[in-house]
């Protein structure tokens, strides 16, 4: 039979107090701050057990780490749904974080309470992930993931983090392709006279699609060879553009084009963009804002025209462009103004790139381009100038 307490343990315990059930288990129970009695959450096979309970509950409210037990007794999916509504998101994150949540999140921890999400629950259901679908759409959901619980934890919802697999959120990429000057050239006259200047903007911007479709005729400047960049239009899952501010306050900028470009910028306001001033630069052929499944065919064909691997996306024009900048004498600060990309590190490091400066790296953009131009019709003339002297012999 189990021990009886005795009145000696009674009078040395100042914290809480134990009981015993007829069945001989033990149980214990305090008074949290606010003065609601707490049992413990299961029974203790000795008094000993229970005491060294409330020794711990004791330590934890004398250091300020006490949690309510009931705090983290929130269900996951709610808390979820509100945590992404609540943060502001852009367009195109709050759908991709409804995705991620939809198809990746919630079939595992949707029926779960906040305090029910351990790391060993954690890391089985990434590891079920990484067997069902790419590492990237893992990598995001686990960052996703990590956050809300991260949130959690700051609400003092649940002691700690679950989310702790080092590395887990990082995202591997492939290795970027870069087109010369004249797979770009090639590729802005395969898609065809209406769309070659947002191949060269692509690059030679270098825009994202979601700022070329914002584009408005009052925010070009062909005279300056400027763009300004005041919005973006990227395009939901539902077909619909979603208008709104850039995707970085550094997104909001005037792009000094390369002089190489004029007659293109020209020709194209003249013949293609909406009439008036608020009148979108890019429509399709029937006068409406261009869709993202009728570019990406174009833009398929194009790439396989000339003969460029599928791999290369259109958005790898952009990175075509930072590499071209680069190589022309541009300093990583004056690409991220180009780019319209913020970093707290680069621009803690890198003073400024005012807009005189873009001009001289618009300049050594339009030499690099031409040269390089030049150089491959010598080549194509060589070649031709070859060909008939092989033919007369």
């Amino acid at each position: 039979m189990a021990a009886k307490r005795t009145k000696k343990s009674k009078a040395k315990r100042r914290f809480g107090a134990v009981r015993q059930y007829r069945s001989g288990a033990w149980t214990a129970s305090y008074l949290d701050p606010t003065g609601v009695r707490r049992r413990s959450p299961e029974t203790f096979e000795t008094e000993t057990d229970a005491e060294v309970w409330l020794s711990q509950v004791e330590a934890d409210l004398t250091r300020g780490a006490w949690r309510d037990p009931d705090a983290g007794a929130v269900n996951f999916e709610e808390y979820a749904r509100t945590w992404v509504a609540e943060r502001g998101l852009g367009a195109l994150t709050y759908e991709l974080y409804q995705r991620l949540l939809r198809l990746h999140i919630l079939p595992t921890f949707e029926d779960m309470d906040l305090d029910e999400i351990t790391p060993p629950r954690v890391r089985a259901w990434r590891a079920e992930r990484l067997t069902a679908t790419g590492a990237t759409t893992v990598a995001k959901s686990y960052r996703l993931l990590s956050a809300i619980m991260g949130t959690a934890e700051d609400d003092e919802l649940i002691r700690r983090n679950p989310c702790r697999i080092r590395g887990a959120g990082k995202e591997v990429a492939a290795e970027r392709e870069i087109a010369t000057v004249s797979q770009v050239d090639a590729l802005a006259e395969a898609i065809g006279i209406r769309w070659r200047l947002m191949v060269y903007l692509g690059a030679y911007g270098p825009m994202r699609p979601e700022e070329q479709a914002g584009l408005r005729r009052e925010d070009v400047d062909v005279d300056a060879m400027t763009i300004r960049v005041r919005m973006a239009a990227p395009e939901l899952n539902t077909g619909k553009r979603a208008e709104g501010p850039t995707k970085s306050g550094a997104g909001k900028r005037i792009i000094v084009l390369p002089e190489f470009l004029r007659e293109d910028l020209r020709r194209h306001v003249e013949w293609y963009a909406e009439k008036g001033p608020g009148g979108l630069l890019f429509v399709g052929e029937k006068g409406a804002p261009f869709r993202r499944t009728t570019f990406g065919r174009k833009w398929r064909k194009a790439r396989v025209k000339v003969g460029m691997p599928a791999s290369f996306r259109f958005y790898d024009l952009r990175h075509t462009g930072h590499t071209l900048a680069t190589r022309s004498g541009a300093t990583l600060k004056d690409t991220m103004v180009r780019a319209g990309q913020s970093s707290e590190k680069a621009a803690l490091i890198y003073q400024h790139s005012d807009h005189e400066r873009q001009k001289e790296v618009a300049g050594g953009l339009d030499g690099m381009v031409r040269a390089a131009r030049e150089k491959a019709a010598e080549q194509a003339r060589q070649g031709s100038s070859g060909a008939q002297v092989v033919r007369g012999s």
